[in-house]
């Protein structure tokens, strides 16, 4: 593949078996993200958006790390363009992720780090703050109490830490490890129905902020959307014959 100009920097994207995986490929500058990759990934998640044949999307980083930060001329819509993908998105954390790295991994639905990765804020030590998201996708994952020891202090943490808090999903000891959780992860979600991981996705993300009597009325309401569709019908039809469903996401 391709390793484009370190100098921009480029974005490898492959596809196998429903999950689409963007490599963030920038090594020497420890995938910083320039304007250029930030077009390529804006891109990129409008059209796993809007492909039936992708079903999910992971990013992760090429070499040592994942990615710690983006260059200044970076667009202001890449973070939340990852966020309001529907389709459920999963950040393979194969090294350190700060500042606005941290800020993008965030933006993922599920996180899987190295238990040697490295997790900052660093921000307010440059007398500056987040933008793209950190101030309220972190208090989210970890508490506000976590959140302000990591954005006041600047402190990093590594991943068993990490996962100890609620800021990442599940934790590898060794690359080997790391890709062999990515995949059983990702072989897990191909596996659902794609319509109901996406409803599933809708009613967690949309409910956070609601009332739980808001939250239980717009569970049923998708409860009832997925009832009308063919997968639903298949996922029935699999239990009753004892055999595997094939989703067709319709």
């Amino acid at each position: 593949m391709p390793r484009g100009d370190d100098r921009a920097g480029a974005v490898v994207v492959s596809a196998a078996g429903g999950c689409v995986t963007a490599t963030l490929n920038r090594p020497a500058q420890r995938n910083r993200i320039s304007a250029a990759m930030a077009a390529e990934l804006v891109e990129l998640f409008e059209r796993v958006e809007d492909d039936d044949d992708a079903r999910m999307l992971a990013l992760t980083g090429a070499g040592a790390g994942f990615c710690v930060g983006f260059d200044s001329d970076v667009d202001a819509r890449l973070v939340e363009s990852l966020a309001v993908v529907s389709k459920p998105t999963v950040a393979i954390l194969n090294g350190d992720a700060t500042d606005e790295g941290l800020e993008l991994a965030m933006a993922a639905d599920i996180r899987i780090a190295l238990a040697s990765a490295r997790f900052a804020m660093s921000q307010p030590r440059r007398g500056t703050m987040p933008r793209f998201g950190g101030t309220q996708r972190l208090p989210r994952l970890v508490g506000a109490g976590q959140a302000l020891k990591m954005l006041l202090t600047a402190g990093a943490v590594d991943g068993n830490e990490a996962m100890r808090i609620g800021l990442v999903t599940y934790v590898a000891k060794s690359r080997k490890e790391l890709g062999q959780t990515a995949g059983r992860v990702a072989e897990s979600i191909l596996s659902r129905g794609p319509i109901a991981a996406r409803l599933v996705k809708d009613a967690v993300r949309k409910g956070y902020d609601m009332t739980l009597d808001q939250g239980i009325r717009l569970e049923e309401d998708l409860y009832a959307l997925l009832q009308t569709t063919g997968d639903r019908a298949e996922g029935v039809r699999a239990f009753l014959e004892r055999r595997k469903p094939l989703f067709r996401g319709a």
